[in-house]
C-alpha cells in the first residue's frame, strides 16, 4: 500500500503565550502518514482572530478563486454530510462488486475450482464484499474562525468492526485529495503584529481499503 503523505500547511510564526515564556507555536500537525488531520491547537487569545472587516465573503471568495469547492467546504453551518456508522455497516455489500472480486474463482488455491450455480456464486461474492467493503464516511468539521471557508467535509474510514474473515484487518485510508483553504496568518507581537489571509492545503481521505 502506498503511504499517504499529507502536510497541512497552516503554520504561523511563534506567538508569546499568555504570561510570556516559551513561544506558543501554531504548527499543527507535523508531516504525517495519518489521516484524517488531527485537531489544530490554536492560540486562545481572540486578538489573533480575524475581525468582522476581514470576513467579507465576496472578497474571500475572490481571493480563493477556483479553489472554492462547495462539495467539500461551506461558509455557514451545513447539514448532515453522510450516513452514520450504523447505516454504513448495514449498507456494506450493497455497492457494486469490484472487478477483482467478480473474477474471483471459488475454491482452494491449489485445488480444483468449486462449481456452484450463478445465483449461489453471486450470493457468496456479495457476502464476501459485505465484509471487505470500506466506505468513506463524511462528516462536517468546524475548523474555526481562523480558516475560510470555516467548515470542511472530512472523510473517515469505517472502523467499527473488522473487514476480513478471519478478523484482524481493518479499513484504512489508501488515497487522499487536497483542498485549498484560506488561513488567517499572524506574525509579530501585540500592536506590531501583521495578519492576513494565506492559501493553505488541507488533505482529505478519498478512498479506504481493507488492510492489515
Amino acid at each position: 500500500m502506498t503511504a499517504i503523505r499529507a502536510l497541512l500547511l497552516c503554520s504561523c510564526l511563534g506567538l508569546l503565550g499568555p504570561g510570556g515564556g516559551q513561544p506558543f507555536l501554531r504548527l499543527r500537525p507535523s508531516p504525517s502518514d495519518n489521516l484524517p488531520v488531527k485537531d489544530i491547537v490554536e492560540h486562545p487569545d481572540p486578538e489573533y482572530d480575524p475581525k468582522e472587516q476581514d470576513l467579507d465573503e465576496r472578497t474571500l471568495r475572490k481571493k480563493l478563486g477556483s479553489h472554492f469547492d462547495p462539495g467539500f467546504m461551506a461558509v455557514a453551518v451545513p447539514g448532515p454530510a453522510n450516513a452514520s456508522g450504523a447505516e454504513a455497516a448495514a449498507g456494506r455489500g450493497r455497492a457494486a462488486l469490484p472487478a477483482e472480486l467478480r473474477r474471483l474463482e471459488l475454491g482452494p488455491p491449489q485445488g480444483p475450482r468449486l462449481k456452484v450455480g450463478k445465483k449461489a456464486r453471486r450470493k457468496v461474492l456479495q457476502w464476501l464484499w459485505a465484509y471487505t467493503y470500506c466506505p468513506v464516511l463524511y462528516t462536517w468539521k468546524d475548523l474555526g474562525v481562523r480558516f475560510w471557508p470555516r467548515y470542511i467535509k472530512e472523510g473517515n474510514c469505517f472502523a467499527e468492526k473488522s473487514c476480513s474473515l478471519p478478523e484482524g484487518m481493518f479499513c484504512k485510508p489508501v488515497k487522499s485529495v487536497t483542498k485549498t483553504f484560506l488561513r488567517w496568518h499572524c506574525q509579530g507581537w501585540s500592536s506590531q503584529k501583521y495578519c492576513t489571509w494565506i492559501p493553505v492545503q488541507y488533505p482529505l481521505i478519498s478512498e479506504c481499503k481493507c488492510s492489515c
